[in-house]
This record gives structure tokens, sequence and C-alpha cells, in this order.
């Protein structure tokens, strides 16, 4: 499977070619919960929710006192700018 151009929105993706797209970040999916992701990173780890309009992250006790850090962001982004915000880390 080959993934649209990079700079392609993310909604003009179909999703098992998103799910191909996180896959390849390194996130693993939740099977009892198919729309939630997670990624675990040497410094860094979030949860990723595919919702109906956005794909929301949460990046777990990366805030100040260890409080987590949520950031949503629409499907009109293309999948490299996704790419550069999410998988830079908090």
């Amino acid at each position: 499977m080959t993934l649209p151009p990079a700079d392609t929105p993310l909604y003009n993706h179909p999703l098992p070619d998103i799910e191909q797209w996180l896959t390849l970040k390194g996130c693993q999916q939740d099977k009892g919960n198919l729309h939630h992701w997670h990624i675990q990173q040497s410094d860094w780890e979030a949860d990723l929710w595919l919702e109906i309009d956005s794909l929301t992250v949460r990046y777990l006790k990366a805030g100040e006192g260890g409080q987590d850090i949520q950031r949503s962001f629409k499907y009109s982004l293309s999948r490299q700018d996704l790419e550069n915000v999410i998988f830079s880390g908090p």
C-alpha cells in the first residue's frame, strides 16, 4: 500500500492509509478500541484518538507538575504538517 503524497490533507486519506501511517510512525492500535492509538518514545509517550473531525493527542505526564498535555488537530492539515507537530513530541 502506498500512502498519498505527504502534502495531502489527512481527510483525503482512506482510513487504512491513516492506520498504516500511524503504524509506520511507531504507534500501536488498541485492539479493543480501534480509534485509540499509543506511541512510546524514549523521552515521551502519547495517546492518540481518531475523532470525527480531528486527531487528538494527549502527551502523558509531559506538562508542568506531570500534567498531561492535550492537543487536537483538524484533518484538513496535511499528513506532513501533522507528522511534524505530533511526532516531534510535547
